[in-house]
């Protein structure tokens, strides 16, 4: 688990006034504007203040400490700046992505492990795990509260209650 997690890309420059236009590779704007600093590398290294962040449609305009020109916000673009984790507060019952991978997937109530989350995807609405087996297989989990019952990360598992057939093939014996 990372400590400092990737904020934004900076794409280009808006205006005269050293604004920077960014992808987000966060939640967002309303995520980023509890943000006060970024960093530069991913090890924390240039401490940048966050003077500001909206959104303009899918992108992210943001304004920087010390960057107060079109020259100076040009020397940014292209690079990506990250956020300190202990920076961010979540909701309670979300997670950063990064501390959910690699987590073992177990049964509620059973203690049956399925595999661990390999990667995190959010096609719709909610978010769909994809739970690779030690036999390499790899099942699609989604992530709602019907089949999600905890969440521990620090104890690095994440507990379930699937359907049949959900993790391979279905045993309670209905199929013919």
């Amino acid at each position: 688990m990372a400590d400092f997690l990737p904020a934004c890309k900076f794409v280009t420059t808006h205006g005269v006034r050293g604004e920077l236009k960014a992808q987000p590779l966060c939640d967002g704007a309303a995520f980023l504007s509890h943000i006060r600093r970024l960093y530069a590398t991913a090890r924390g290294e240039g401490e940048t203040p966050l003077l500001g962040v909206r959104a303009q449609g899918s992108m992210l305009l943001v304004r920087l400490g010390g960057v107060e020109d079109m020259d100076a916000a040009r020397a940014l673009v292209g690079r990506t700046y990250y956020f300190a984790k202990a920076d961010a507060k979540l909701p309670k019952g979300r997670y950063f992505i990064d501390d959910l991978i690699g987590c073992a997937v177990a049964d509620a109530d059973t203690g049956r492990v399925y595999g661990t989350i390999a990667a995190i995807e959010r096609p719709a609405a909610h978010d769909v795990y994809t739970v690779r087996a030690d036999d390499g297989q790899e099942y699609l989990f989604p992530a709602v509260p019907e089949f999600l019952d905890r969440v521990d990360v620090a104890g690095r598992a994440v507990y379930v209650r699937p359907i049949d057939g959900m993790f391979g093939p279905a045993v309670n014996g209905d199929e013919e």
